[in-house]
């Protein structure tokens, strides 16, 4: 055990999905998972753990921001043997040709934060998915019809709408290639390529900041249905 996750060693299976609401941690868990049982609640984020298409899968709720999914990440992979997490979460559209519900896979992430400089490295650290993975996604996402692209997704550790520098300072991310943004992708890929470990960030477009497009309330967790379908099928066939 750790001190954020009660679950008994083994609990966990090889990989793990992470979306940050531990509502849709307990979404997957009922509706995709066969057999799934809860190993962890510290703090209010579950943990599952079951099976799909016969392979065992594990579902955790990760909470918001690159500190949160820092701790979780880091102990999943570092203390319970974790080879892969599939992080599953929400993101703000940052150019006008993305779509609600649209997929993005993250081939890299950029930040505004500090998470990297606890290696102490003499220069800045961009951390990217592992590509395997990422290619699997793409395929899942063709043969199951679902509209993904991959590229360039900016973490930061502020709510864009409470920025202090305004509502527009997202344009200069979307000016050098950012697809979209999120809160979460940089601490995960760092925490992978530091303990040498695979991650990918499969994103799902709900709010456009470009067009004004956006998810209404009542359809924000069914919306995440291609995403969790993609990110299942990369689960299932990595190991």
């Amino acid at each position: 055990m750790t001190p954020h996750n009660r679950a008994e060693a083994g609990a966990f299976a090889p990989v793990v999905l992470a979306p940050g609401d531990p509502q849709r941690a307990k979404f997957v868990s009922e509706q995709y998972l066969a057999d799934a049982r809860l190993v962890t609640d510290v703090r209010g984020m579950p943990g599952y753990t079951g099976s799909y298409k016969g392979r065992p899968v594990s579902v955790m709720a990760t909470g918001m921001g690159e500190g949160s999914i820092g701790i979780y990440s880091y102990e999943l992979y570092a203390f319970y043997g974790v080879q892969a997490i599939i992080r599953i979460g929400t993101s703000g559209g940052l150019r006008k040709e993305l779509h609600v519900g649209d997929l993005v896979g993250a081939m890299s992430a950029s930040t505004d934060g500090g998470y990297a400089r606890q290696y102490g490295l003499d220069g800045s650290f961009s951390p990217c998915a592992d590509y395997q993975m990422l290619s699997m996604a793409m395929d899942a996402a063709r043969k199951l019809g679902y509209p993904m692209v991959a590229g360039q997704v900016f973490s930061s550790e502020y709510f864009s709408q409470y920025n202090a520098r305004g509502p527009e300072s997202w344009k200069d991310w979307a000016r050098v290639g950012a697809l979209v943004q999120d809160m979460e992708t940089y601490a995960l890929y760092c925490n992978a390529a530091f303990l040498g470990r695979r991650a990918l960030s499969i994103l799902t477009m709900t709010d456009n900041v470009a067009t004004g497009e956006s998810f209404k309330d009542e359809e924000r967790m069914e919306g995440n249905r291609r995403m969790i379908e993609v990110a299942l099928e990369v689960a299932h066939d990595l190991f």
